[in-house]
């Protein structure tokens, strides 16, 4: 039978094949069809003879055809044909769908989508011939009765497409149908509707089912709706992490876990690639993309940036194209989340309203986590991501060109987290990405090189932690780093030193590494510039540090770790000690050429030393060896000879030039601290095998300082050539020169007086010592000052840093003021019978305190050691505590007025730097440092740890607290301002350590308080100290907006009323208001706290307005309105509410002319600007709702009735204190200086006033705006503004027209008086051109 069809198919007529079929029963033509299919002989063949023998013209055919497609369907769903059978089938079925008659499509179409809902599909091959029918369809212009009506094709295929997508979906056919619809016409409305439905079943697939399917709605956004395929990708994803975040983070089981979190990131890496290939195709949807996080940016970022989107956006930057847009959106979304969290830790207010952001930090480090899972896409990236935040938020220069270091109090500044966010970006992806190290590095080590102008301390930061991280990974890089050396002799010396400590412990591993840097140093020793020859030095004394000699002391024994503690990677121990000992001995060879360089080199030298003995102590002989004969060649060995010390040879004239050749003082300070610390540290250990040889030279440097001392008491300043008869002038050859010998006389003195103290286990004759050599430098020291006040300069611009080590200065004061012991009593009492000498010790500890705030350490032994240096801070600062609240200053200087200030006020001004220093260098050890404050009384350490931050504090704060009230409560003529600024400081300080949750923290907030409100001392800088104190505790407990209010109505009190026939209430809220502080002290402070709350308001709008974009993009379908009375929305009408009338008071306020008068102007431009704001978020949310809430109405109200109308009149006030000022300056017209400053006076003042008026008619614009769609009538309370330009002066008109009544019969003295008046107005008119021509 298939035959006869085959052959009858083969005539070019074709009757006798449609007679022939027309006769066959459907039964057979169906198994006839059945079996040529499963034998997958000619099925092809037949069905195209049977469509020949049914043409479509005729119902018995279209009907034979219908039947014979719904049979094929079934046969192809049912799986049992070859896969080439089956798809000759779809094909041949495809081309002849066309031919259909429109009913039977429509019947076709609606079989296929019953099999659907059903899900009576097996295999979803026959699916391809569903777009054909859909689009035959579409093109059938008949109607078809469809249902219970008629509908044309077009309308027919929507109803259909409409049907599919609201029915149940097969999870098996979801990527099939999506892909189906590609092949379909569709219009906008239908895709929405289509991809709706697709991202809905999102949710009820597999994991490893979602590529794929992504990969198909990304072909089919090309036809639209590509904002929502991303807005519904990004949402499932970011919902996916958080579970997995949740669930790891929880403590459920292990089996409850929905999905491996390996699994995940694979899934998510190939979907990035995916949209990352369809944006290369389709530049539109990567706009879109971008678009879409911009906005989300403005309301809650947190909803839009999370890991899946930030390595999406990473991976986008492959493309040329949006490479830029991306870092940059990047780069200001992770400071914007920076800020923000800054102004929300500032601010309770905001606090109340504002959920906790997450940190962007932590979510980037995330995404370099996650990128393990083979997401090389994303790595190129995150490494340009890392740079570019490291090169634009790093250390900038100040204007002196030294460069800001990032302490760990300045780091909490947004751009210096970004920098930090850089830094971690990059070190977490060399630790995950061995193909990118070499970039890294090699970038790093670039930046080093070629940014000598700009700071670069955050990448040798960054260097340090790659480098401890693995030195031996980066033994492959060595000849990146050993080129880098190359260059040493041409970068800043802090550079050098940064960049060796950082590869230092590379040197241990890598020989080649540790020669080719020695080769470098020898040849930077005799290099011209005298950084190269200072870079050396450092450079050689690092490695003798770090390289040691067998049978030196262990480090635990001499506990130094320099800057980076990474000498301590020791653990790679390749090095031979014996060899290290001769290695060592040749740099030393090398060092001792150095001591023939200029001063500078020399003094590094010294300072060095001491180091490399602590940690090399093997290498103590060579060290003391050099040190000995260096002395020698300035030491005057005849013990009758005055002074003991060749100075003449330490200073040297070349041409008309002189300068000093050697540092004298420095190098008996190192003498002296390694004498100490051999005969401390090495000498007990050596008792047993006493060495004769070496004992000689510790004896001969013991009795060369013994001498010194003994001569130095003995000799005058004639001896030195130097008294005040001197010349000490900087430009003269002897001026330099005495100075010179004044500057080495005074630190030699300085290192004596440690010398003898260390050394003389309290003895009374030690210390008649230490108090002469004392008086030989104070007389100098007197001698400079005097000088220096005579020639009113400054006292040459060598400051002296004094040379006493930190250590002493803490023990000395511990002694002088808190040794008890009854046989130290009577030795003791020689130096505290000395006032002098006990200023001397405190001001020294005050200069330390402050070299460490400016430079990070500070100069001596141990110096470079923040461990040590913490906790000498910590004894100096008991000690200072305990002398100031023992001793008062008033107790103190009532018993004898002394020249300078009193010990008790350089205890306290001790105390203000060193909490300042504390918080910014070693913020985390602050429970560390307060609980060595209160080791008076000797706890169980167990209890210790019990007592919180907060209570410590709380407890120095009730201390300074009852000092600050004896102080105001003495006679006025006693009040030392200096004084109360500085305890004010010191209790703003502390206060920074309490839980702002905490009672204490409420405690002090009212007790500051009622200083404010009880105190009225006319003390400008107090009152200012003591209302930022009252302010920066109060935002961290609510608003300050009422506080603000109360101050503007004491100021408002005190000034007086801009209208001078007014008389004001005088409201006494805060008695700190009175005359003398009202202006400028209080009013520029309140005006500050206003401009702060008008940018936390302004936060907020902006918040508001991008959330409600979003909510308008996700509830366009939904008729559901946002609600009226948001919280936020009330919270931020009552401040502007309250600002309003806080701005009321101070423009009827007689303010003096000057900043006041700007920065008012300036702040109510702001808060027009601001009201602006609210009323163009209320029309957004009028596109809803179309009403506003009933509070906004009277915030309106009141500013066109408390507010408007007085900036009008305020502005004529200044406008009038100009005009008299000029009139004042033009009379007197010979000083024509007087009148061009009071020209340029008024112009900066008045500056402000065309911003103000246009910000109040801006405001006015889009109040009629809301008027109109919200059907309220808001202007009804806003006056009309007035014209400035042409004014009716009434008492001007009042005259001129009183003159005509009285002259009426004198026409010509008539018009004369009315040229008169005429006359006055364009003389002012002249005036404002002149004006104009001056701005």
């Amino acid at each position: 039978m298939d035959q006869k069809i085959l052959s009858l198919a083969a005539d070019k007529t074709a009757e006798e094949l449609q007679e022939f079929l027309q006769n066959l029963k459907e039964d057979n033509l169906v198994s006839l069809l059945r079996n040529q299919a499963v034998k997958g002989k000619a099925a092809g063949a037949l069905l195209r003879g049977i469509f020949k023998g049914s043409p479509c013209s005729e119902e018995a055919g279209a009907l034979r055809r219908h039947k014979v497609y719904t049979f094929c369907i079934q046969l192809v769903e049912s799986g049992d044909l070859q896969k080439e059978v089956a798809s000759e089938i779809i094909g041949l079925l495809m081309l002849e769908a066309h031919n259909f008659p429109g009913p039977l499509l429509a019947e076709l179409a609606n079989e296929f989508i019953n099999a659907i809902r059903e899900g009576s599909l097996v295999n979803g091959k026959s699916l391809e011939l569903l777009p054909v029918i859909l689009t035959a369809l579409g093109t059938k212009k008949e109607n078809l009765t469809y249902g219970k009506g008629e509908l044309s094709g077009e309308e027919c295929r929507k109803q259909l497409i409409n049907t599919l997508c609201s029915g149940r979906w097969d999870q098996q056919y979801v990527i099939q149908l999506t892909s189906m619809f590609k092949d379909v016409p569709l219009t906008a409305e239908e895709v929405e509707f289509v991809m709706e439905k697709v991202l809905k079943m999102f949710s009820k697939l597999n994991l490893q089912e979602i590529p794929p399917l992504v990969y198909q709605l990304l072909v089919l956004s090309s036809k639209g709706s590509r904002k929502r395929v991303l807005e519904g990708i990004i949402a499932f994803f970011n919902e996916l992490d958080k579970q997995q975040n949740e669930e790891q983070s929880g403590d459920e089981l292990l089996d409850l876990i929905t999905v491996p979190s390996g699994e995940l990131r694979h899934v998510e890496g190939t979907i990035i690639l995916h949209i990352v290939f369809a944006i290369k195709l389709d530049r539109d949807l990567g706009r879109e993309l971008l678009k879409h996080l911009k906005t989300g940016q403005q309301g809650d970022p947190n909803k839009n940036l999370c890991p899946f989107t930030t390595a999406l956006l990473l991976s986008v930057t492959r493309i040329q194209r949006f490479e830029e847009q991306v870092f940059d959106f990047l780069k200001t979304s992770v400071v914007k989340n920076f800020k923000d969290l800054q102004l929300l830790q500032g601010s309770k207010f905001l606090q109340n309203l504002v959920p906790p952001k997450s940190c962007v930090s932590a979510m980037i480090l995330e995404v370099v986590k996650n990128s393990v899972h083979s997401w090389d896409h994303v790595t190129q990236g995150l490494v340009e991501l890392g740079f570019i935040l490291m090169d634009s938020y790093g250390p900038k220069k100040t204007l002196e060109g030294k460069a800001i270091e990032i302490s760990p109090g300045l780091s909490r500044m947004p751009v210096h987290q970004a920098c930090k966010l850089g830094a971690n970006i990059l070190l977490e992806t060399f630790k995950i990405h061995e193909m990118v190290r070499q970039e890294i590095l090699e970038q790093v080590l670039n930046r080093v090189v070629t940014k000598t102008s700009s700071p670069i301390s955050h990448f040798l930061d960054l260097l340090s932690s790659i480098v401890m991280y693995a030195p031996l990974v980066l033994q492959s890089c060595s000849s990146k780093i050993t080129e880098t050396f190359d260059y040493l002799s041409f970068l800043p010396l802090q550079t050098v030193q940064g960049l060796l400590k950082a590869v230092q412990p590379l040197l241990k591993v890598s020989m080649s590494m540790r020669d080719s840097l020695i080769l470098v140093l020898r040849k930077a020793i005799f290099a011209s510039q005298l950084d190269a020859r200072k870079s050396a030095v450092a450079g050689f004394l690092l490695l003798l540090k770090n390289f040691k000699v067998l049978g030196s002391l262990s480090s635990s024994q001499c506990s130094q770790s320099i800057g980076v503690s990474q000498v301590h990677v020791d653990v790679h121990s390749r090095y031979n000690s014996v060899a290290n000992e001769t290695f060592c001995l040749e740099i030393m060879d090398s060092l001792r050429r150095c001591l023939s360089q200029q001063s500078d080199v020399r003094i590094m030298l010294y300072e060095g030393f001491y180091d490399v003995l602590r940690r090399n102590s093997q290498l103590a002989n060579s060290i003391m060896q050099t040190l000995l004969s260096q002395l020698k060649q300035f030491y005057e060995p005849k013990l009758d000879l005055l002074p003991p010390l060749k100075l003449e040879a330490c200073i040297v004239t070349r041409g008309d030039q002189i300068f000093l050749q050697e540092p004298l003082a420095h190098l008996l300070c190192c003498v002296q601290h390694c004498l100490a610390w051999y005969k401390s540290k090495v000498m007990p250990l050596q008792q047993e095998e006493e060495e004769e040889e070496e004992e000689g030279f510790y004896q001969a440097l013991d009795d060369m300082l013994e001498s010194i001392t003994n001569r130095m008491i003995k000799s005058e300043l004639e001896d030195f050539e130097l008294d005040k008869s001197s010349d000490f002038s900087e430009t003269t050859d002897t001026g330099i020169k005495n100075n010179f010998c004044t500057f080495l006389v005074m630190g030699i003195c300085e290192v004596l007086i440690e010398y003898n103290f260390s050394i003389s286990n309290f003895s009374k004759n030690k210390f008649e010592e230490v108090l002469s050599l004392f008086m030989c430098y104070k007389k100098l020291s007197d001698i400079l000052k005097e000088k220096a006040n005579k020639g009113k300069t400054k006292l040459t611009n060598r400051t002296h840093d004094s040379l006493l080590s930190m250590k002493f200065v803490s023990d000395l004061l511990t002694a002088l003021f808190r040794d008890g012991t009854q046989s130290h009593e009577e030795s003791l009492s020689v130096l505290r019978s000395s006032n002098e000498f006990m200023r001397y010790a405190v001001s020294v500890a005050l200069q330390k305190v402050q070299q460490l705030k400016e430079a990070g350490h500070v100069s001596g032994p141990d110096g470079q050691n923040p461990d040590k240096v913490f906790q000498n801070l910590c004894d100096i600062t008991r000690v200072l505590l305990w002398r100031y609240t023992s001793i008062p200053t008033s107790v103190e200087e009532s018993g004898k007025k002394e020249k300078g200030k009193s010990i008790s006020l350089l205890c306290l001004e001790g105390l203000q730097k060193i909490l300042d220093v504390v918080q910014q260098f070693y913020q985390p050890r602050i429970q560390q440092f307060l609980r060595a404050l209160d080791n008076d009384v000797t706890d169980n350490v167990g209890e210790e740890a019990e007592v919180s931050v907060t209570q410590r504090a709380a407890f120095q704060i009730r201390q300074f607290q009852r000092s600050l009230l004896n102080l105001l409560s003495s006679q006025e003529e006693d009040f030392n301002s200096r004084e109360a600024l500085l305890l004010v400081s010191v209790l703003s300080n502390l206060s920074k350590l309490l839980e702002p949750s905490s009672p204490q923290f409420l405690q002090m907030l009212s007790w500051t308080s009622k200083m404010c409100k009880e105190n009225s001392l006319e003390d400008a800088s107090f009152c200012k100290g003591l209302m930022n104190l009252l302010f920066s505790l109060h935002v961290l407990y609510k608003s300050p907006v009422s506080l603000l209010r109360d101050l503007s109505q004491d100021i408002h009190g005190q000034l007086g009323d801009i209208d001078q026939d007014v008389e004001v209430e005088k409201t006494n809220h805060f008695a700190m208001v009175n005359l003398r502080t009202a202006a400028p002290t209080v009013c520029l402070l309140v005006l500050s706290q206003a401009e702060k709350v008008l940018e936390e308001v302004d936060w907020l709008i902006t918040r508001l307005k991008g959330q409600m974009s979003q909510e308008i993009v996700s509830e366009e379908d939904s008729s559901q309105t946002t609600p009226p009375n948001h919280p936020i929305e009330k919270a931020i009408i009552i401040q502007l509410g309250t600002l309003l009338t806080f701005f009321h008071e101070l423009v009827q306020t007689a303010l003096p002319s000057g900043s006041c008068v700007d920065t008012l102007l300036k702040d109510l431009c702001k808060m027009y600007t601001i009201l602006t704001a609210l009323v163009k978020y209320y029309l957004q949310v009028c596109w809803s709702s179309h009403r506003i809430p009933k509070n906004m109405e009277k915030l309106v109200k009141l500013s066109g009735s408390h507010l408007t109308p007085l900036c009008y009149s305020f502005i004529s006030y200044v406008q009038n204190k100009k005009s008299k000022s000029l009139k004042s300056a033009g009379e007197k017209k010979k000083k024509t200086a007087a009148v061009a400053t009071a020209m340029a006076k008024v112009l900066r003042e008045t500056k402000p006033i065309p911003n103000l008026i246009f910000a109040i008619e801006q405001y006015e614009k889009f109040l009629i705006h809301l008027s109109k769609r919200s059907k309220v009538n808001l202007m009804q309370h806003m006056k009309l503004s007035t014209s400035r330009d042409f004014k009716i002066k009434g008492n001007i008109l009042d005259m001129v027209l009183q003159e005509e009544e009285e002259e009426e019969d004198e026409n010509e003295e008539g018009t004369a008086s009315e040229h008169r008046g005429q006359n006055k107005e364009p003389a002012k008119k002249k005036r404002k051109k002149e004006m104009k021509c001056l701005s």
